[in-house]
């Protein structure tokens, strides 16, 4: 028996896929009442969508139409209120909150917006976050690790400094380093280019360009549509439902 296949990859098995996926968020409104649930808002409506292995895919669409969710879906910082949710072999549904962030330091890497560093670490330490986490090697390896990946991605001389010494372009920068410190095979992005000038979102997608082009299979939503056609695909979402499927220009 075959596994899922992504779209557009020919018979390549699906890293990523999300099969009959529904979300809704309830608020508080209404709970307490006699069967009273909460007002609900369905951000998603029924995905199915399969990534393959080293793809690089930009997800669009209006605020609201469900982008993020899933990408907080894919990650494991959401559930799904319906259907099925399988990355990397893993069914992220059936696990329990415990098991999924010892998962999710494994396999996902996440970059958003507004960087999310750590003000009082410096970025070094900042980049060595994750792997002093999960305890991954010694003090000394763990720090050397992150040196590579601040090296990587332009920042070898500025390991020593904190967020609010670094440009915005820079904190960006730590925030790769720091979502690739355990190797994952998955990076997301959420807007990652759009707190960031058009010269600085350029610089940022070559950095993304080049951790697919060695192996990691990027997934980033963006509201840029010049920046969603340097993806090799491009997933477009409306009102909870994937509406289209195309191939980029990458």
């Amino acid at each position: 028996m075959t596994g899922p296949v992504a779209a557009g990859t020919g018979a390549t098995p699906a890293l990523i896929e999300l099969a009959g996926v529904e979300k809704t968020y309830r608020s508080a409104e209404g709970r307490g009442r006699a069967g009273g649930r909460g007002v609900g808002f369905r951000a998603l409506n029924g995905v199915d969508l399969a990534i393959a292995a080293g793809e690089m895919v930009a997800i669009t669409g209006p605020s609201g139409s469900g982008k993020t969710t899933i990408i907080n879906l894919i990650a494991g910082i959401d559930r799904p209120t319906a259907g099925t949710v399988t990355v990397n072999g893993s069914n992220l549904d059936q696990m329990t909150e415990e098991q999924l962030a010892v998962w999710r330091g494994r396999n996902v890497g996440i970059v958003f917006q507004f960087f999310q560093l750590m003000p009082t670490l410096t970025a070094a330490e900042n980049a060595a976050l994750p792997l002093d986490l999960a305890r991954l090697g010694t003090a000394r390896e763990r720090k050397a690790v992150a040196g590579r990946h601040l090296a990587t991605v332009g920042l070898g001389g500025r390991g020593g400094r904190l967020p609010l010494e670094l440009s915005g372009g820079e904190q960006q920068r730590v925030a790769i380093a720091r979502a690739m410190a355990c190797g994952p095979p998955i990076l997301l992005g959420d807007e990652p280019t759009g707190n960031l000038d058009t010269g600085l979102a350029r610089d940022m997608f070559e950095l993304l360009r080049r951790l697919n082009v060695d192996g990691t299979t990027v997934v980033y939503v963006t509201h840029d549509q010049a920046l969603a056609q340097q993806a090799s695909r491009i997933v477009s979402v409306r009102d909870g439902l994937i509406v289209g499927d195309t191939r980029g220009s990458a």
